[in-house]
């Protein structure tokens, strides 16, 4: 038996995985782990180096089924740290000091094959971007690992679409339901079309309502549209770009990222129009409204050397005083109210719809027709039997 070495967390150590101890501390310690935290992995570092000492095991056989072995029998007496993430730090190092046998890669199965091409149906087919793709495959991923029949994807039936979703509603919020509902029915529908299944299970996914108050959009106002521009600084380059970009966001509409994606090139000044690259991969050809298409001498916007998915709408206002704070959405919705009151339809403006050749309308501004009580009380259906 390997001679026992006591860490500087005293915690005693024996057998094959002693001698690692104290790099292994120290590592834990410059990642910035707890001494708590710190104590806790050595010992279980010790627990495992016993069990391997009692199974005649060297450092060099400890193979991923070893571990699993490990794992089941510290679960049958031990309240923590029982679990694969739990070994991951120990692992990790040992993996770095390259004392590990090297892991045969696993050959795909069905369920890998099946995941990785909706992944890429997601990312070719439906133009998400990768990390919304991500997103959804992480949920089907975990949706066929705990509920896929042991024949495989092709016995997949709606019982265990609707066990998911029942299960999910136990101890999560009705939008994470909602979630893996529409990320179900994307993946049921690949999965028929790729021949995974022979029947359509979308079916089964039922819709979960989740009951909110219908709010009327909140945007900001045009005094405070005013100031916002007032307090940009046109005589710097920063300034002008400012500028530009709050009156994009602010009257026309425009989201963040796609007033981030503009280029020069996209303004047609002699066609008085602007190429809208918007969700999607979708670029559409949208008009520019008449008392605005002449060329802003000075205010030609630049586009920023680095973009963030919320564009450069974030931030701008952070410093401005007197204004709130927060993303594009207050300043579209803003828009959308104002065109809507003035009488024009957004869903002509957006994205000239009416136009020949050119792509259906977005719903972007669908949601912020409810301008007002009064526009409202105007389009609602008396109450039956009289005044309510």
């Amino acid at each position: 038996m390997t001679g026992s070495t006591q860490t500087p967390k005293r915690v005693v150590l024996s057998g094959p995985l002693s001698e690692y101890g104290p790099g292994f501390a120290a590592a834990l310690e410059q990642r910035g782990f707890m001494p708590l935290s710190v104590e806790h992995q050595l010992r279980l570092l010790a627990h495992l180096s016993r069990w391997m000492h009692n199974h005649g095991l060297v450092v060099g056989q400890l193979t991923g089924v070893r571990v699993d072995d490990f794992l089941i029998e510290r679960r049958a007496s031990y309240t923590a740290l029982y679990s694969p993430r739990a070994l991951r730090p120990l692992l990790a190092y040992l993996t770095g000091l390259g004392v590990l046998p090297a892991a045969d890669p696993a050959p795909p199965t069905t369920v890998d094959m099946a995941v990785e091409g909706f992944k890429r149906y997601l990312l070719t087919e439906r133009g998400l971007q990768p990390k919304t793709a991500a997103a959804q495959v992480s949920r089907v991923r975990r949706f066929l690992a705990d509920y896929c029949p042991p024949g495989g994807i092709e016995h997949l039936s709606t019982a265990e679409v609707t066990r998911a979703l029942l299960g999910e509603g136990v101890d999560h919020a009705p939008a994470t339901v909602k979630r893996l509902g529409y990320t179900l029915k994307a993946f049921l529908r690949y999965a028929l079309l790729a021949g995974l299944i022979e029947h359509d299970l979308t079916g089964a996914v039922v819709p979960v309502k989740s009951h909110q108050p219908s709010m009327l959009p909140i945007g900001i106002s045009h005094e405070q549209t005013t100031m916002l521009l007032a307090a940009c600084d046109r005589d710097t380059v920063v300034g002008r770009r400012d500028y530009a970009v709050i009156v994009l966001l602010a009257r026309l509409g425009l989201r963040a990222i796609e007033v981030a994606r503009l280029q020069l090139s996209d303004i047609d000044w002699h066609h008085g129009e602007i190429t809208v690259r918007g969700k999607g991969h979708r670029d559409e050809r949208m008009p520019l409204p008449a008392h605005r298409r002449p060329r802003p001498a000075g205010c030609i916007p630049c586009r920023p050397s680095s973009a963030s998915a919320d564009g450069p709408g974030d931030g701008l206002i952070d410093d401005r005083p007197s204004l709130p704070t927060g993303r594009d959405r207050p300043r579209r919705r803003a828009s959308a109210a104002t065109l809507s009151g003035r009488g024009h339809d957004p869903r002509r403006d957006s994205a000239g719809g009416d136009r020949a050749g050119t792509a259906p309308p977005r719903p972007a501004h669908h949601g912020h027709l409810r301008v007002d009580i009064d526009t409202l009380r105007r389009l609602a259906a008396p109450w039956p039997g009289g005044a309510r």
